[in-house]
């Protein structure tokens, strides 16, 4: 992964021309002041890590898998946030680990911790590195290591009666999903993060995939676990479900490393789906649509992907105006698509598009659907070329009740657009629903805006007077990005002082010493 930005940097492409004009006439954005730092022109302090510290860690794992280089560094260092980026690209290396080391079992990752928590060394779980909220910059340490998991990446067994699989956790999706479909298996989890995140992460963040209409979230997925903690193994999931007490995979999944190290992930897995049909529909307002959307949530029949986007996020996307029929307002498009056996995809499609149809939605056929499908792990890279042109770009998301969804989705934008024109930078703000549920649904921000004086600070007041508006109107202060150390506060605010003490106690017991991504997810003592 291109150390300063996304993916394969061979995948890069420029920004149309027109593209840029149009970027400096709305929204006045001027080229950036100085091109992004090469990687090796990057300056990174000594580890701050003594010998015999490192001698420990490489008698444990072996020499070549303790490394304190500075590129290894570096390409440990955050996350992928537009913050991030921006503080790569200027070569800014404050937050890079002091070492990388890469253990090759549990076992390993359990005397790594062993060792770290005798050490006082932090650890920060690494698999795909694609966080975007923080959950890679431990707060308050002397010294840290990343625990880098990519050589944990098999797929230890198949159960093809119940239809599960045990997966490592430095597996990335895209190798986890080749080696099911040579068994005629697939998760269908297919996020944004899809061609670079791993099965650990996905499992520490709660991630929700593309299709989670059909196929339902990562969590939803998990069956079983084993974490590696300073103070020993945990091992969760006997059975699909049981009345044995609360259900403890719930407090490892979405735990960011902070509570321990997932080792192995058992999962549900789906037969390979025979047919795919992507589709678009147009609805005359985002309202609509979402009442549209609301109504196959909760009355069926139920799509496997169900997205739709807002008028502005519409009117972006129709650069190609023949992908949604020529001669049409812009509106909002709404993508549904059906995955599974072909007469089931036949009848569902036939009667979503009943239901769709007498909501006021218009069918625009298959090309708007196959041009997402075909693109949609593609927006990171149209980020990186965005900062190059001198754009600030970022997401932030969120979810609530339906009868929430409307205020919540005027309450955020009102924030950023608010606080961004206040501060001389006014802003193009998008949004789609992509996530739907019987009760709620998802709302997914994309802010576009030139980037001020200094683009890190002027979007962490946008993004805090967004938060607030998050939490003032019933939402989650994150519905799949997670909690890192971005949305901390609020998530604080979110659970109550009850909820957070509750976390610190589980903290205090799996990992006294404090050294599993500290700062990260679990709000601090107030007297702290």
């Amino acid at each position: 992964m291109l150390w300063s930005g996304w993916g394969d940097p061979a995948r890069a492409e420029p920004l149309p021309g027109p593209t840029a004009g149009l970027l400096r006439d709305l929204l006045g954005v001027r080229p950036a002041a100085a091109p992004p730092v090469e990687l090796a022109a990057v300056k990174v302090a000594a580890p701050r890590l003594p010998g015999e510290d490192l001698t420990a860690l490489a008698a444990i794992v072996g020499d070549g898998n303790v490394r304190a280089d500075a590129e290894s560094r570096i390409r440990h260092m955050r996350g992928k946030s537009t913050p991030d980026l921006l503080r790569a690209r200027a070569g800014e290396t404050s937050d890079a680990p002091d070492a990388v080391v890469l253990p090759g079992s549990h076992h390993e990752v359990l005397a790594v911790l062993e060792v770290c928590a005798a050490k006082r060394i932090a650890v920060v779980p690494f698999g795909g590195g694609t966080s975007v909220v923080g959950g890679l910059a431990p707060e308050g340490v002397d010294a840290f290591v990343a625990l880098d998991l990519r050589r944990m990446d098999r797929l230890v067994s198949v159960d093809e009666v119940s239809r599960t699989a045990v997966l490592q956790p430095g597996l990335r999706a895209p190798a986890a999903e080749a080696l099911l479909a040579e068994r005629g298996f697939t998760l269908g989890h297919f996020p944004q993060s899809f061609e670079w995140a791993s099965i650990g992460g996905f499992a520490a963040a709660r991630s929700s995939g593309q299709a989670s209409a059909g196929y339902g979230r990562f969590d939803d997925m998990v069956v079983g676990l084993t974490v590696a903690t300073p103070t020993g193994a945990l091992e969760v999931g006997r059975a699909p479900k049981s009345a044995a007490g609360p259900d403890l995979r719930q407090l490892v999944l979405g735990s960011e490393g902070a509570f321990g190290v997932i080792t192995s992930v058992t999962v549900r897995i789906r037969p390979v789906p025979e047919a795919r049909e992507y589709e678009g529909w147009r609805f005359a307002s985002f309202d609509a649509g979402a009442a549209a959307l609301r109504r196959l949530a909760q009355d069926g029949p139920l799509p496997t992907v169900l997205r739709l986007s807002d008028e502005t996020e519409t009117m972006v996307g129709l650069a190609d105006p023949s992908a949604i029929g020529q001669g049409t307002s812009a509106g909002c498009l709404a993508v549904v698509g059906f995955e599974g056996a072909p007469d089931d995809v036949a009848a569902r499609r036939a009667g979503a598009a009943d239901v769709l149809g007498a909501a006021g939605g218009e069918p625009l056929g298959t090309a708007p659907g196959e041009k997402w499908e075909h693109g949609r792990f593609s927006a990171p890279y149209l980020r990186d070329s965005l900062l190059d042109a001198g754009a600030f770009v970022e997401t932030l998301e969120t979810a609530g009740f339906w009868s929430d969804v409307p205020k919540l989705y005027e309450a955020v934008r009102h924030a950023l657009i608010g606080t961004l024109s206040g501060a001389g930078t006014p802003p193009l703000v998008m949004c789609h629903i992509s996530h739907v549920y019987e009760t709620g649904a998802s709302l997914y921000f994309t802010v576009v805006s030139a980037q001020g004086e200094d683009p890190v600070e002027h979007w962490a007041h946008a993004k805090r007077a967004a938060n607030d508006a998050i939490t003032g109107t019933g939402g989650t202060i994150s519905h799949h990005h997670g909690v890192g150390t971005d949305h901390r506060d609020w998530y604080a605010r979110e659970i109550g002082p009850l909820g957070a003490a509750v976390l610190r106690a589980i903290k205090d017991r799996v990992d006294p010493a404090g050294i599993l991504n500290p700062g990260v997810l679990v709000p601090p003592a107030p007297e702290e």
